[in-house]
């Protein structure tokens, strides 16, 4: 009985040798930097608009905390969106803003080994909106100077890591308007690229 409490007490001696040694080479908490495109549209309750998708970019930086196979990551990206509308008048409209981007997300590591992974992850996201442009009729124009600065959306996607590279293919909801007069809520698809430093 006592040779077997000493040989399980030296096995779990080595397992947490083994576990303070990995935390050690593999540091919990990783900061790094992040760029990428979006592809973004605002849906409307006018039965008269008809959203389109358009291009943007967005760039900034992103710090992870590893807990095992799950993580949190925060982010602060500045985020340039475009979008545009269809009237059943045959006009047109051009949208733009910049915003400052804040999601924080929680993921789980489906593969997680030391130099890949495969992941997939959710959360919230605030936004706040500046600079915005619209070119268009005068009377759109009004409508959309109740452009609302503070947003907030939810957002998920798909990742993948390859030693300090990392890859996210998200979709963003905004669940309040950016425009009170046209009860406009964004929706984007991002695909970021990123590297972190440590």
């Amino acid at each position: 009985m006592k040779n077997q409490f000493l040989a399980l007490s030296s096995f779990l001696l080595c397992i947490t040798c083994s576990v303070e040694t990995k935390a050690q080479q593999t540091p919990a908490f990783h900061i790094g930097i992040k760029a990428g495109t979006s592809y973004t549209k605002t849906s409307s309750e006018s039965s008269s608009l008809e959203g389109k998708y358009g291009f943007g970019y967005q760039g900034g930086i992103m710090t992870r905390i590893d807990i095992g196979s799950l993580y949190v990551q925060g982010e602060a990206l500045f985020n340039k969106r475009k979008t545009s509308y269809d009237t059943q008048n045959g006009t047109s409209a051009k949208l733009s803003w910049n915003s400052v981007d804040i999601p924080v997300v929680i993921g789980y590591k489906f593969i997680n080994s030391s130099d890949f992974n495969v992941r997939a992850f959710a959360g919230g996201v605030y936004s706040y909106a500046f600079k915005n442009d619209l070119s268009a009729s005068q009377a759109f124009q009004e409508g959309y100077k109740k452009f609302d600065k503070s947003n907030i959306g939810v957002t998920g996607g798909i990742g993948v890591d390859y030693k300090n590279f990392t890859i996210d293919l998200r979709y963003e909801r905004g669940l309040s308007d950016i425009s009170k007069g046209f009860k406009s809520k964004p929706h984007s698809f991002t695909l970021g690229i990123g590297y972190f430093l440590f």
